[in-house]
């Protein structure tokens, strides 16, 4: 009896990023390579359009090279990396060396009138996984400021303006009074903002942020935190939490950002 085949050794990626957004990928192949492809699949959808297929070129011995420029729209989600090599069938991709520094300080134009962020990141399983977002307009956070019983955030939007009558939403998230939203008063200058969330003022539950550049006529606008090269800030980015009474009794509240990298707010009753 023939033995089985051994399987194909994994076929790894490295992956750079560019300071347009744009992301370039190197396979390293030493098959048959004609007509190879790398293909993104977004995660959880089954439409057409959410599979983006990019020539593999010869780049250098035993490498294939694909460049996904940040003029290619990249829905925001999950994209799954594979590679197509002649007519087999598609193979998951696994990160080789990444480098991505060129994102950390990156200033988009917003002259698009959007922000396109693509970054790759492995996988519980080790596989390639891009997460893209596509905010239109973008309110970026900067740093967080932690005192006096409450939170000041200080951020940047791109593809809008600040206009007279900003000002941000508290958003009642899980276990928070439904439907209960807090305006809060915006300090601006040109296109960065900054104001202040007392946490004594809070019901306990979670709480969303979001932004009206332009006042109540305008667009609302989650704030997030994306320019930068982590993909999942939410086991990483750990801030303290403050202790305050309120009328709802005494709680312990903090930031945090959740799994698309958006700002929220948790407030915790104590025990009395």
């Amino acid at each position: 009896m023939t033995p089985p085949a051994p399987p194909a050794a994994p076929l790894r990626a490295d992956c750079i990023g560019d300071s347009a957004g744009g992301l370039t990928f190197d396979v390293a192949a030493h098959e048959d390579t004609r007509a190879a492809l790398l293909i993104l699949r977004r995660r959880d959808a089954e439409a057409a359009g959410d599979t983006v297929s990019l020539p593999l070129a010869p780049a250098s011995a035993g490498r294939l090279r694909a460049a996904l420029p940040s003029s290619v729209a990249l829905p925001e989600g999950r994209w799954d990396a594979y590679a197509r090599l002649s007519d087999g069938e598609p193979r998951r991709l696994v990160p080789g060396v990444t480098d991505l520094h060129s994102l950390a300080d990156r200033t988009p134009g917003g002259l698009l009138g959007h922000v396109a962020v693509r970054i790759p990141y492995a996988t519980r399983q080790g596989n390639l996984t891009v997460r893209s977002w596509l905010r239109a307009p973008h309110a970026e956070t900067g740093e967080l400021g932690l005192a006096d019983g409450g939170l000041t955030v200080r951020g940047r939007v791109y593809g809008t303006q600040l206009a007279p009558g900003a000002h941000v939403e508290l958003r009642a998230g899980s276990g928070a009074p439904e439907g209960d939203v807090r305006r809060l008063e915006v300090a601006t200058d040109r296109a960065e903002f900054g104001f202040t969330v007392p946490y004594d003022t809070l019901a306990p539950g979670e709480w969303d942020l979001w932004l009206r550049p332009a006042g109540e006529p305008g667009p609302v606008v989650r704030l997030a935190r994306l320019l930068d090269d982590v993909a999942d800030k939410h086991p990483l980015f750990i801030y303290p939490r403050a202790r305050v009474r309120t009328p709802y009794g005494p709680v312990e509240a903090g930031p945090y950002y959740t799994r698309d990298n958006d700002l929220s707010l948790s407030v915790t009753p104590l025990e009395r």
